[in-house]
């Protein structure tokens, strides 16, 4: 019986100077770009901030606190305090479907007043609130916003401009461009222990010069301190290091030591062809991004020890002159598994990729470079180590009478 077998080894040496050649550009990316780190791995301040009109004043006068809840299904404004009756109003969107439906609704809670700024007709579902603000008692009055079909666009320029006076800031936008949502991150050196008030502060106070007191809506704000994000970032390389260091003393027990390191080199190749796509694409280098990449080396070494195991069997089964010659005829034999594996699972992560949006959409196009790599480092980079080790290897007797020739075309 007659089998074609495809020469992988003929390509091993060019595929390993083109994957050096690929890493060497990642390190000239990661020195003179360097990585887009999230705030987990950088030390500063971190706020989602929208740019929308006004569509509701509130104002509260009397002896009470008063303070409002904001959520997909409704307000609930909540009164408590001495000498006022405690109580709580739901004011849901079920009920009350525009904002003048809301306001007069809120107008009945005796000591508020809501004055309407936009059109009355305007969805109350619509309606989101600014974070920092959730009582009614201050000089400034409680604003909840709304982004509507005549609202206008703003762009990341737009919100870049106006803070173009703060070093080391960073601004991309969430969502789609309707939503005129945008994540702002401003790095801190860790010299100022009021770091956090003062970066918060200084982008609020630009915010509001460009687009006006009355159009920025903070959703959330986080701040990491320098101690905490050099923790995460150190124990974030620990952690890739103990999964290679467990997965090469796996491969060492099921596999000669050969195997077992080519396998690490191997995964080791996938993340760091991950780093060099992270790096030169600009994504955020994140707590979602170390998933990704562990996700990819688990992967890797998976489909790695499958070929690995075919390697064995055919050592003993297989009458060849070569070790290049069985790893070729063991690539070949797996290799339709090995195809229709990485496709199915690329289907999913497609649609990950396709139809989610932020950090998600990121993690996929992570995983779609991570998973190629995976079956191309299993094919070339794995087997071309142990076709090096191996170059002179000469079957055992014990092989030679076991073994059954294999006609090649």
């Amino acid at each position: 019986m007659s089998k074609k077998i495809i020469r992988f080894s003929k390509a091993f040496i060019p595929c390993v100077v083109i994957s050096v050649l690929i890493i060497l550009s990642g390190v000239y990316a990661l020195t003179v770009k360097g990585l887009n780190l999230g705030i987990e791995f950088k030390a500063g301040l971190i706020e989602d901030v929208r740019i929308a009109p006004t569509a509701l004043e509130l104002a509260y006068t009397g002896p009470a606190n008063v303070s409002v809840q904001v959520s997909g299904i409704g307000l609930t404004v909540v009164v408590s305090g001495v000498g006022a009756e405690n109580a709580s109003y739901e004011i849901p969107y079920v009920k009350y479907r525009t904002v003048g439906e809301v306001a007069s609704a809120l107008n009945e809670i005796k000591g508020i007043k809501a004055v309407v700024k936009a059109s009355q007709d305007q969805k109350a579902v619509d309606l989101f609130s600014n974070s920092e603000s959730s009582s009614l008692l201050g000089e400034n009055p409680f604003r909840l916003h709304y982004i509507g079909n005549n609202t206008g666009d703003y762009t990341v320029e737009d919100v870049r401009s106006a803070l173009s006076a703060m070093s080391d800031v960073s601004v991309k936008m969430m969502g789609d461009s309707k939503s005129n949502s945008f994540q702002i991150r401003a790095g801190d050196d860790g010299s100022d222990p009021e770091a956090s008030k003062k970066l918060q502060s200084l982008i609020n106070a630009s915010l509001i010069s460009r687009f006006g007191e009355d159009m920025v809506a903070v959703i959330k704000t986080d701040f990491i301190g320098s101690q905490f994000s050099s923790t995460l970032v150190i124990q974030s390389v620990l952690l890739v290091a103990a999964t290679l260091l467990l997965i090469w003393l796996y491969s060492t027990i099921r596999f000669r030591w050969d195997f077992a390191l080519g396998a690490v080199l191997a995964i080791t190749h996938d993340a760091l062809i991950m780093l060099t796509f992270i790096s030169w694409a600009g994504l955020e280098m994140n707590s979602t991004m170390i998933a990704a990449i562990l996700t990819i080396i688990g992967y890797s070494i998976n489909d790695t020890i499958v070929v690995l195991d075919r390697v064995r069997e055919n050592v003993k089964t297989v009458k060849v002159a070569t070790f290049k010659e069985l790893l070729d005829i063991s690539q070949t034999e797996i290799l339709g598994r090995t195809v229709i594996t990485t496709v199915t699972t690329l289907l999913a992560v497609f649609a990950l990729y396709f139809f989610t949006s932020g950090s998600m959409k990121e993690f996929a196009l992570a995983l779609i470079v991570g998973m190629i790599s995976g079956v191309y480092s299993t094919i070339m980079i794995a087997s071309a180590f142990i076709a090096l080790v191996r170059r002179n290897w000469k079957p055992s007797d014990e092989e030679k009478k076991a073994a059954v020739s294999v006609l090649t075309v």
